[in-house]
């Protein structure tokens, strides 16, 4: 592709080839420049005739790899500024210099893969908690109405059946941009994404157009990297901002930072909640641990889903859904035959009416939503709550996380997350401090997490329900640095089998 079409829409500041400043105006220069057959931002995948993007990570700056993305082949570069090294050299690959090389990756990246996100109809879910549900009960859903369609989100990337594995909740934008356009290859007419508030803050969806957006809530999270939670808002809020006057704008109204989202939206706002008058408004008529039965709109169904918040998320589709053209009766058939997302609030029944039930739950809103919601069911042999916080990341949820678990729980076992580079027994004594002393009192406080789950459900009373919270569908634990095989679905399937009949 000619680069002058892959740069379209990114306002340079400066143009030159190695140590000598060109003479010539940039149009010109650009105009004469061969073909890009790949666009990078990762150094290591650089072949001849790339364009590589030096990109400032948080720990990292891509502006160090620029010599051995030239030495791979890129024969041109975008950056924020020209390197000593490169400067002082004699070559002659083509360094564009641009304010915000963030956004200029995604732009970039967008225009060489055809901007995808234009041939489908792609939807945007953003929000502390519920992105994952939302969005892959939505391709679930579509896909059940006869649709081809692709997913974006923390559990896996998928185009059409195929899968890929994910690393964060949202991909780079070189990634998103060739998925989509696979995506578009293959004939999906959707695309369902879940949009973290770091890939808005980086750029990483800069380009994209989108055909509606979904707020589910915001609640304490990411202020390791935010700061400040006006920050974390305030990020959120630019998604919105940015939506065009064609798309749709779906927002929780039963969080009080709904209207927020959507002050200074072009789209057309539309609202859904359980508690609150809105466009989608739903009622839980009847709750168990097989599910819920609501009423969505005037329409009773029977979904498999449990609790409040789940009533949220399933509102939030129907409305989604409606939004996007769909007949209301077919939306609910099809809605009641989903099952919940892997590692989200997925239970396995054990002897003695015993139930292990995992959930990602690693914010304080989302861990209080789920004991909540078991709190409800009233179990016989009460609620055991084992969790802990992931190191490395934002330390002030660990004792709200403790006092929440205090509150809800009959018993707790307090354990490693993914520890990262600190200290579990360290990040366990800050999830205490938030604990009152009968919270401590009803407490075991094991690192190692095998054994925290291992002991809970060995030691519980029967007719118990067991939350394993905080690492979900995951299947790794990040310990000194190392990934590490761990499933706490597989070690609750494995211990749940040792439990004999009382």
């Amino acid at each position: 592709m000619k680069l002058s079409n892959i740069i379209n829409g990114i306002e340079l500041m400066e143009i030159c080839a190695g140590a000598n400043a060109t003479e010539k105006r940039t149009e010109d220069v650009i105009a004469e420049y061969g073909n890009i057959e790949s666009v990078c931002t990762d150094s290591r995948k650089c072949t001849a005739n790339s364009l590589f993007i030096a990109v400032k990570g948080i720990d990292n700056d891509g502006h160090k790899y620029i010599g051995s993305a030239i030495g791979k082949g890129a024969s041109a570069v975008i950056c924020e500024y020209l390197p000593d090294d490169m400067a002082n050299g004699a070559n002659s690959t083509l360094f564009l210099l641009v304010k915000d090389g963030r956004r200029a990756a995604a732009l970039a990246a967008s225009n060489f893969y055809g901007n995808p996100s234009h041939k489908l109809k792609l939807v945007g879910v953003t929000g502390t908690n519920g992105k994952t549900s939302i969005a892959t009960l939505l391709y679930r859903l579509f896909k059940g109405l006869g649709y081809q369609c692709g997913l974006l989100s923390t559990i896996a990337n998928y185009v059409g059946d195929k899968r890929y594995e994910t690393i964060n909740t949202t991909p780079g934008p070189v990634e998103i941009n060739r998925l989509l356009h696979e995506m578009t290859e293959t004939g999906c007419g959707y695309c369902f994404m879940e949009v973290s508030s770091h890939a808005i803050d980086q750029e990483r969806v800069a380009g994209l157009e989108f055909t509606g957006g979904i707020f589910t809530n915001l609640t304490h999270d990411h202020l390791d990297y935010h700061r400040t939670f006006a920050n974390y808002l305030n990020c959120k809020k630019r998604f919105f901002d940015n939506l065009g006057k064609e798309a749709f704008a779906l927002v929780n109204a039963d969080d009080k930072n709904g209207k927020v989202m959507v002050q200074n939206t072009k789209a057309r706002i539309s609202t859904f909640a359980v508690k609150s008058p809105a466009t989608f408004h739903s009622r839980i008529l009847e709750r168990s641990i097989e599910g819920i039965l609501l009423n969505i709109n005037g329409k009773e169904a029977w979904f498999r889903f449990m609790g409040d918040y789940n009533a949220s998320n399933l509102t939030a589709i129907y409305g989604a859904a409606v939004l996007l053209g769909e007949k209301e009766d077919e939306i609910i058939r099809g809605m009641s035959s989903l099952t919940p997302v892997e590692g989200r609030l997925e239970y396995f029944r054990g002897a003695n009416d015993i139930v292990a039930a995992v959930d990602y739950a690693h914010t304080p809103d989302a861990l209080e939503n789920v004991l909540r919601t078991l709190k409800e069911l009233n179990p016989e042999g009460g609620i055991v709550t084992v969790f802990g916080c992931g190191g490395n990341r934002d330390k002030t949820k660990r004792p709200e996380m403790g006092a929440i678990a205090a509150k809800y729980s009959d018993r707790i076992v307090v354990t490693s997350d993914n520890p990262r580079f600190e200290e579990p027994s360290e990040i366990i004594n800050e999830i205490k401090e938030g604990m009152d002393l009968k919270g401590r009192a009803k407490s075991l406080f094991i690192t190692d997490r095998e054994e925290a789950i291992r002991t809970a459900i060995l030691t519980a009373q029967p007719g118990a329900i067991i939350l394993v919270a905080g690492k979900g569908h995951e299947n790794y634990q990040i310990v000194n640095g190392e990934k590490r095989h761990f499933d706490d679905r597989e070690i609750v399937r494995k211990y749940l089998s040792e439990l004999e009949i009382r």
